[in-house]
């Protein structure tokens, strides 16, 4: 028989996050040797990675830190919430974003390329994953700079992580700054902006939607002589779904973002949102 306790199986379990059988079969092999049986449960998940490779990720988790004026977000994720939501998985997240943050980057190659303990992080990733027994993914990254920068993280459900993040930036510093930033940030984590201002908007896009908003017009016989103005009114109304300084501010409607900006003497230069998933 092993020589390992009930007291071992549960230790293993929190170290590795690997299921109590899992965990049992590798102490019986490794004869009640902890860290021989970490090996064992390593080597069986890696042998088990390549069969994950086409599964999805659905699941997962926003993590994000600022410090001095800059903010880093990565969003990680797995394929099940049972995972999400286990230790192991929140203390590699945790461990990604540290990396992110210390060593500069800003996109998701050069972060997965940088070096921890010898290896490339992405391998490092995929060995963490094999312990888990799911396929993990670190799908992205966000780095902005800014006088105040707000992180935003919200739970979608009490039970797991957060799932939706948010990185704002806004020129100038203090207290003023400090609210209206944050509140704004909560604003993008709710109202889900894809521009910061007119000008970040494609001119394809933007064409795009005038010439729908033309043919709509004609098609609900429209007079000619307003045509113009209906399609610059629909027009408008896009900029206020997809610009963000054009949005009615969550807190208070009357208001665009823009004026709460402007009433905290403050103007915003950079927003990042992820939603694990999507």
């Amino acid at each position: 028989m092993a020589n390992y306790t009930a007291a071992d199986i549960k230790a293993l379990r929190e170290r590795t996050g690997a299921g109590m059988m899992d965990v049992k079969k590798a102490l019986d092999e490794a004869n009640g040797d902890a860290e021989k049986a970490i090996e064992i449960i390593r080597i069986k998940g890696l042998k088990g990675a390549t069969k994950r490779e086409g599964r999805s990720t659905a699941e997962g988790l926003v993590a994000a830190k600022v410090d001095g004026g800059v903010g880093v977000m990565i969003e990680v994720n797995c394929e099940t919430d049972f995972v999400a939501k286990a230790d192991k998985f929140i203390q590699l997240a945790d461990k990604v974003l540290a990396i992110a943050v210390e060593s500069g980057a800003a996109d998701i190659e050069t972060l997965l390329a940088t070096e921890v303990d010898g290896k490339p992080l992405s391998e490092v990733v995929v060995e963490e994953g094999a312990v888990l027994g799911e396929k993990v993914v670190v799908r992205r990254i966000a780095r902005i700079e800014g006088g105040t920068v707000d992180a935003y993280l919200h739970k979608t459900s009490k039970d797991l992580p957060a799932q939706v993040g948010v990185l704002f930036a806004v020129e100038g510093e203090g207290d003023a700054a400090a609210t209206a930033a944050h509140d704004v940030a909560v604003h993008v984590a709710a109202m889900a902006p894809n521009y910061l201002t007119r000008e970040d908007v494609p001119a394809e896009l933007v064409e795009s939607e005038r010439r729908i908003a033309e043919e709509t017009a004609k098609a609900e016989g429209k007079p000619e002589a307003a045509m113009t103005k209906i399609v610059e009114g629909r027009v408008t109304g896009f900029f206020k779904g997809e610009v963000l300084v054009d949005q009615a501010f969550a807190k208070d409607a009357k208001k665009s973002v823009a004026q709460i900006l402007d009433e905290a003497g403050v103007k915003a230069t950079a927003f990042a949102r992820f939603r694990v998933g999507s």
